[in-house]
């Protein structure tokens, strides 16, 4: 029986998706695709690798800390269970992360079979990619280092290339179709993917990786040893909550930000380490700007592509989202537009990868539709800034069943809280009062509070802010279910 840990690398903030993908909620958490999130269809699609040779253990995940409550969330919501959560303190690229899962495996003397994928690829037809992760796997079995080559159907410039020199001999025990990697090839120009496109025997590199942890770490000490070194020593000290670990964070800082194809894979073709390539055709793309999006949702025959409330005449070969609103197009073609509560997008098809751009200079002007939604997510449920003026703020919170926020204190503002839906347990100083809808009660400025929904449905309520300043971080945590209150 093989055994096999899934990993999946949780990192990226998606910025060519703007403004659906946030940093505080990326690409991979999207449903862009389908009706699951790019995150859970990964999930899905690698729990379906099983087979009565491959058993497949719950998957490692490799994460920020910001999105460990989403990811195992939307495992839950799929049936998924959580492995672990690996949690970096801060983007180190991918071979630290792969390292970290490598360390995780390992773990009891165990030495299962790596697949390795991002989470913000979609697949159309996952029975093609579960046979060709089933061939690499049993590659991997053996001890090759394999990775999955996407079978080009265009000049694309915008990804790297793998260019494999001849077949594998067909092994009898698991019939694998697989090729010898001779080199890998940077993003070429146009004149040079129409090449490569003509000539045949170059695939795309997906960043899809198979092998075996111990294998990872050997060839990381022959080719990265400073990188395995400081991974190590930042797992030595990691701390562990539940499901989710903690590397030490001054370690890992230490870590050099190195990708996995660079410090490993590139050096491997002509070295003691076999790497082979499995083609897989199977409709991947990595959803890398609208474009990306527009060319795998379903479209009409003008080929327009359009979700939620969209109403166009005469208009050819636009991607319309609209989260909160009525969209409407007249006569217009080629275009992007993509609506949210607090933020619309109107591009030309052809410069989606442009979109990167308006983030920067969000960034530069520190302005919080960068990062965050106007409904932002909590590991209790969310809330939603409906209106907000000069010294007042409202708020739509929504908290799961069986769910509560910290209890908490603020220093320059009360709240007045109005129950819609459910049944609200609120802790204010030393009184506890239960709640239903229509009622409603007051937190004065500087008391400490708590709100619990101790019902079985979910629980709704309409929260006004009053005071001199209304911010996020005006919040003291004296208890906390989620590991905030050092905070």
């Amino acid at each position: 029986m093989i055994k096999v840990r899934p990993v999946i690398l949780c990192g990226g903030s998606g910025t060519r998706l703007w403004p659906l993908s946030r940093t505080g909620f990326p690409k991979q958490f999207l449903c862009l695709a389908g009706k699951e999130s790019l995150f859970q269809q990964a999930a899905m699609r690698l729990a379906g690798l099983g087979s009565s040779q491959i058993q497949v253990a719950p998957p490692l995940i490799v994460s920020g800390e910001d999105h460990r409550f989403l990811a195992a969330e939307q495992l839950r919501e799929v049936g998924l269970g959580l492995g672990s959560a690996l949690l970096e303190p801060a983007g180190r690229n991918t071979a630290p992360a792969l390292t970290l899962a490598a360390l995780a495996a390992c773990e009891g003397g165990a030495d299962p079979i790596l697949v390795v994928t991002p989470a913000d690829q979609t697949i159309a037809d996952s029975a093609a990619f579960t046979q060709a992760m089933q061939q690499a796997i049993a590659a991997a079995a053996q001890g090759s280092i394999v990775i999955l080559g996407i079978t080009p159907n265009r000049p694309e410039t915008g990804y790297g290339y793998i260019q494999v020199s001849r077949h594998c001999e067909e092994r009898s025990d698991a019939a694998i179709q697989c090729h010898d990697v001779q080199r890998f090839v940077e993003k070429p120009n146009a004149a040079t993917a129409q090449t490569y496109l003509d000539q045949g025997g170059y695939y795309w590199n997906a960043g899809m990786f198979v092998l075996k942890a111990s294998v990872w770490l050997k060839a990381l000490e022959q080719f990265r040893p400073d990188i395995l070194a400081a991974t190590q020593a930042a797992w030595a000290v990691r701390s562990s909550d539940a499901q989710f670990v903690r590397p030490g964070k001054e370690a890992f800082l230490a870590i050099p930000a190195v990708s996995v194809d660079y410090a490993v894979m590139e050096r491997c073709p002509g070295s003691s380490f076999a790497i082979q390539m499995v083609p897989l055709d199977a409709g991947w793309s990595d959803l890398g700007a609208w474009d990306a999006v527009w060319q795998v949702l379903p479209k009409d025959e003008s080929g327009n592509a359009h979700q939620g409330d969209v109403l166009q005449t005469d208009s050819r070969n636009t991607l319309v989202h609209a989260s909160s609103r009525l969209v409407s197009l007249v006569g217009v073609e080629n275009l992007v537009v993509i609506e949210t509560a607090d933020a619309v997008l109107v591009a030309d098809k052809s410069r989606s990868q442009d979109v990167k751009h308006i983030v920067e200079a969000l960034g530069r002007s520190q302005r919080e539709e960068r990062s965050l939604h106007r409904k932002v997510h909590r590991p209790w449920g969310w809330y939603d800034s409906v209106d907000e003026g000069e010294r007042f703020k409202v708020k739509r919170i929504q908290v799961k069943p069986k769910a509560s926020l910290s209890l908490q204190k603020h220093h320059h503002r009360a709240e007045h809280w109005i129950v819609v839906k459910g049944t609200a347990e609120i802790t204010c100083g030393d009184q506890v009062l239960i709640l239903t809808e229509n009622q409603s009660t007051y937190i004065p400025l500087g008391r400490v509070h708590r709100l619990a929904n101790p019902g079985t449905i979910a629980l709704e309520i309409i929260e006004v802010q009053s005071g001199s300043y209304l911010g996020e971080d005006d919040i003291v945590r004296f208890e906390d279910n989620y590991g905030r209150s050092k905070q």
